[in-house]
């Protein structure tokens, strides 16, 4: 990639999961149970709005995700398509890189949909340390410091 603006992203409520763990859970078996259904499984999350700006998503962009009120976690978005909800209705589909990347987390209220997220409003990467620092605190933790501002 020759990027040369800092990539956008996506930022999307994780509705009904309480933690990073939980949400790589649910992906990680809804992935298995897709790949016994066809070879080509993708890991993908719906919604209804198509985003307009698709080129830019995918110059590095990411999905980060909202959980128990504040971005915890970030995908990378490797693709869009078409699809189906449940109810037979169309959807646009957000392909996702399997990693989950967790961030600094920061407080996010709740709003319907997804929104755009800058590259200077994302939250930087906690990386991958030798376990020291806030990247080796319980994600409970890091949550209620970044609630007060601490982190």
């Amino acid at each position: 990639m020759n990027r040369t603006t800092p990539p956008l992203n996506l930022v999307k409520l994780c509705v009904g999961v309480a933690s990073i763990e939980e949400l790589a859970q649910w992906q990680t078996e809804r992935l298995e149970t897709a790949r016994k259904q066809s070879r080509n499984a993708q890991l993908f999350h719906t919604t209804f709005q198509t985003p307009k700006r698709q080129a830019e998503l995918l110059d590095g962009g990411s999905l980060y995700w909202v959980i128990k009120g504040a971005i915890q976690v970030r995908q990378r978005l490797i693709g869009f398509g078409e699809g189906k909800k449940e109810d037979g209705s169309p959807c646009c589909l957000l392909l996702l890189d399997p990693e989950l990347i967790p961030v600094r987390p920061v407080p996010r209220r709740a709003f319907q949909g997804w929104r755009y997220l800058t590259a200077d409003d994302a939250p930087p990467d906690l990386g991958k340390g030798l376990g020291q620092g806030t990247e080796a605190m319980p994600e409970r933790l890091r949550r209620e410091l970044a609630e007060l501002g601490l982190i």
